[in-house]
């Protein structure tokens, strides 16, 4: 989107709107045919789709298929093609994690391995937040960095 065009469609109310991306939802039927969405009990969403607007976005380009990061930007009216910064620096923005123009933020996942190195789990079974806090400290003092580096 043009920057100089957003004067010309922004129209000033007094309404809220709320945007829900349900990013990462979409599935492929199960041996049944439906999907783990059309399996699922969702009567909150049932209501919400019900009194709202409903859609299906390709945001970057038909058959592309994005990461959330240019997919949230685009939902957002920027060009994912021309401001496509990568995940690090969005997550760490999400945790207001203070940045300078020197910093290289890094976005990682903590995964579970097989016996053969194979991942089986890529979220670890979702590690809660103190585990998550845990693991991290256990990395910032087993790796050992030159300069001013933070993990």
């Amino acid at each position: 989107m043009h920057p100089e065009l957003i004067d010309t469609l922004a129209i000033p109310n007094t309404t809220k709107i709320i945007f829900l991306i349900m990013d990462g939802l979409g599935g492929l039927p199960g041996p049944e045919g439906m999907t783990e969405l059309e399996t699922a009990q969702t009567p909150n969403l049932d209501a919400l789709a019900k009194k709202g607007v409903c859609g299906l976005l390709d945001p970057v380009g038909y058959g592309i298929t994005p990461g959330s990061g240019p997919a949230h930007f685009a939902l957002f009216g920027y060009d994912p093609v021309k401001n496509n910064i990568g995940r690090g620096i969005l997550e760490g923005a999400g945790i207001d994690f203070p940045m300078t123009e020197k910093d290289l933020l890094i976005r990682i996942n903590f995964a579970t391995i097989n016996s053969d190195g194979i991942i089986v789990d890529r979220r670890a079974g979702r590690i809660d937040n103190d585990t998550n806090h845990r693991i991290c400290q256990k990395l910032q003092e087993s790796i050992l960095c030159d300069g001013d580096v933070e993990i």
